[in-house]
C-alpha cells in the first residue's frame, strides 16, 4: 500500500466527531454548545482577526458543534494544502456538512481516489475544451445582458446568479433549460443552504427538507441525461466528461459517479462565479475609473466577442479579478481532518483534529498587501506583485491537491462577461451604499446588491 493509499484507509476509520482534546492550544470555545457559531455566521472576518490577535495564528475554537484548530498565514496555508506528509483529508472535514447535499463531489474525495478522479474531470477544463465553451458563451452572455433592466434599480446577484444559470446549462449540459431553469436554481440554493442547518431531519418546510429534496430533484435531472451525452458527440462540459470517462483504460467513472461530480461542480461553478462577478461589479461600481480602465481595454482588442487566446491579453481586467478575489474569496476557510499526529510551530494536532486555513485572513495581512481593505488592482500588476512574495499568500482557489480544478473556466466566464458587460454599459449604486457580505459558507451580498446600469452612448 502506497503512501496515499495508507492515508485514504486511515482517513476512512477517523470517527465522526473530530478530536476534542486540544486544551494544549491557545484559544477557547466559546459559548456552551453554540461556540462561536452566532459569531461565525453574523461577521466571520472579524471573528478570525479577534481570535487572531488575542491568542495567535495557532488557535482553538468551537463552531457548527465541532471543535478545531485554525492555522492562520500563508505558511499554514502551505503546509495543510500542499500536505506533503498526506495526512489532511478533505472528505473528513466537509463530510459531516456536505456527505448527503454534494456526495462524492471532487472536494469530498481523498489522496488516491481523489487523484483518480481528478485526472479524469482535468480533460473537460484542458484549452481545446475551455476554448469551446466561448463558442456559445459569447453571445449567450451578450443576450442575457441586454435583456437586463436599463435605467432603473435591479438586483445584480439575482440577475446575474440567472444568467449563470442558464449558461450553464449551456456550457455544462450542451441545452438549453427553458421551464427547468427556476426549479433547478432553487434546487441549488435549498442545497446550499442546507449544508448549514442545525436540524438535519427530514421534517416538511425545514431547511433540510428542502435540501434534499433538491439533491433528489438533480439526481434525476442530471441521470436522465446521461445516456445521450455518452453516445453524442457535444463540446458541452456534461459531453466531455462523459466522453473522458468512456475512454478511460481501466478503471472509470460510473454513471453514479458522473451524476454526482456534475452536482457539485456545476454548483461550485455556477455559485463561486456568482459570488465573484458580484464582488467585482460592487467594486466597480465604488471605483467608477477602473470601469473605463476596462472598457478601454476592450475597445482596444477591436473584437465583437472574446476569443480564448485574448484572455491573457486583458491585463487589466486580470488585475481587477485578483482583486475581487482576494478581497472577497468565495470560499473564505478551507477545512480539514488529520488521520494521523502531526506537529506544527511547536504545537502537536492529534489525529482526528478539525484544522481550518483561512484565505480571507491572509488575504489581509499587513505583512504582504500594502493597504490590504482598499481596493487596487495594481497590487498584482508586474511593477508591484505583492502577491509574490509568498505562493501560499493569495489562494481563492486553495492550493495543493486540491486546487480547484474549474479556476481557468471561472477566469474565462469572468472575463466573457465584464468584456461583454463594460463594451455596452455603465454600472452604478445609490451614493453613499456600502454593501454587506454574507462571508459564509460563500461570500455573498446579504441585500442582492442593488445596481443600475445605463448603456453607453
Amino acid at each position: 500500500m502506497n503512501t496515499m493509499q495508507d492515508a485514504q484507509a486511515k482517513a476512512a476509520q477517523l470517527p465522526w466527531m473530530p478530536q476534542r482534546k486540544l486544551d494544549h492550544i491557545p484559544g477557547d470555545y466559546g459559548l456552551p454548545l453554540f461556540g462561536h457559531t452566532f459569531a461565525f455566521l453574523k461577521d466571520f472576518q472579524s471573528l478570525v482577526n479577534d481570535t487572531a490577535q488575542k491568542y495567535g495564528l495557532v488557535n482553538r475554537g468551537s463552531i457548527m458543534f465541532q471543535r478545531g484548530v485554525s492555522l492562520l498565514g500563508p505558511d499554514a496555508n502551505e503546509f495543510v494544502l500542499r500536505d506533503q506528509a498526506h495526512v489532511f483529508s478533505s472528505r473528513a472535514a466537509w463530510n459531516p456538512l456536505l456527505e448527503k447535499l454534494f456526495r462524492n463531489g471532487l472536494m469530498l474525495r481523498d489522496f488516491s481516489d481523489h487523484k483518480f478522479h481528478r485526472r479524469i474531470l482535468q480533460q473537460a477544463f484542458k484549452k481545446p475544451a475551455l476554448s469551446s465553451y466561448l463558442d456559445s458563451m459569447n453571445p449567450h452572455i451578450a443576450r442575457g445582458i441586454s435583456q437586463w433592466p436599463q435605467g432603473r434599480e435591479m438586483s445584480f446577484f439575482k440577475g446575474i446568479k440567472s444568467l449563470l444559470l442558464d449558461v450553464g446549462a449551456e456550457t455544462f449540459f450542451g441545452l438549453e433549460m427553458g421551464r427547468d431553469a427556476q426549479r433547478v436554481n432553487d434546487a441549488f440554493v435549498a442545497e446550499v443552504d442546507a449544508s448549514l442547518a442545525v436540524l438535519r431531519v427530514m421534517i416538511p418546510g425545514t431547511t433540510w427538507y428542502k435540501g434534499m429534496k433538491g439533491r433528489q430533484f438533480l439526481e434525476k435531472f442530471v441521470t436522465g441525461l446521461i445516456p445521450e451525452r455518452k453516445a453524442g458527440n457535444g463540446t458541452d462540459f456534461f459531453s466531455e466528461l462523459c466522453r473522458a470517462a468512456a475512454e478511460e483504460e481501466g478503471p472509470t467513472l460510473s454513471d453514479e459517479d458522473i451524476m454526482n461530480h456534475m452536482i457539485f461542480l456545476l454548483f461550485a461553478a455556477h455559485d463561486t462565479t456568482t459570488s465573484t462577478l458580484s464582488s467585482i461589479i460592487y467594486a466597480l461600481a465604488k471605483n467608477p475609473e477602473w470601469q473605463e480602465r476596462l472598457h478601454q481595454e476592450y475597445l482596444d482588442l477591436g473584437k465583437d466577442a472574446v476569443e480564448y487566446d485574448d484572455l491573457n491579453n486583458l491585463q487589466q481586467t486580470t488585475w481587477v479579478f485578483k482583486e475581487a478575489l482576494r478581497m472577497h474569496p468565495p470560499l473564505p476557510t478551507i477545512p480539514r481532518r488529520t488521520v494521523e499526529e502531526i506537529e506544527w510551530q511547536g504545537y502537536t494536532l492529534p489525529r482526528n483534529t478539525l484544522v481550518s486555513v483561512v484565505p480571507l485572513h491572509t488575504h489581509y495581512m499587513e505583512e504582504y498587501w500594502s493597504d490590504p481593505y482598499r481596493f487596487d488592482p495594481e497590487r498584482f500588476s508586474p511593477e508591484r506583485a505583492e502577491d509574490k512574495k509568498h505562493f501560499y499568500q493569495w489562494i481563492p482557489f486553495g492550493g495543493g491537491h486540491h486546487k480547484c480544478i474549474g479556476l481557468n473556466f471561472a477566469e474565462l466566464q469572468s472575463k466573457v462577461f465584464l468584456f461583454h458587460f463594460l463594451r455596452n454599459y455603465r454600472v452604478e449604486v445609490t451614493p453613499g451604499y456600502t454593501m454587506e457580505y454574507q462571508q459564509v459558507p460563500l461570500a455573498m451580498p446579504r441585500d442582492g446588491l442593488p445596481i443600475r446600469i445605463q448603456p453607453l452612448a
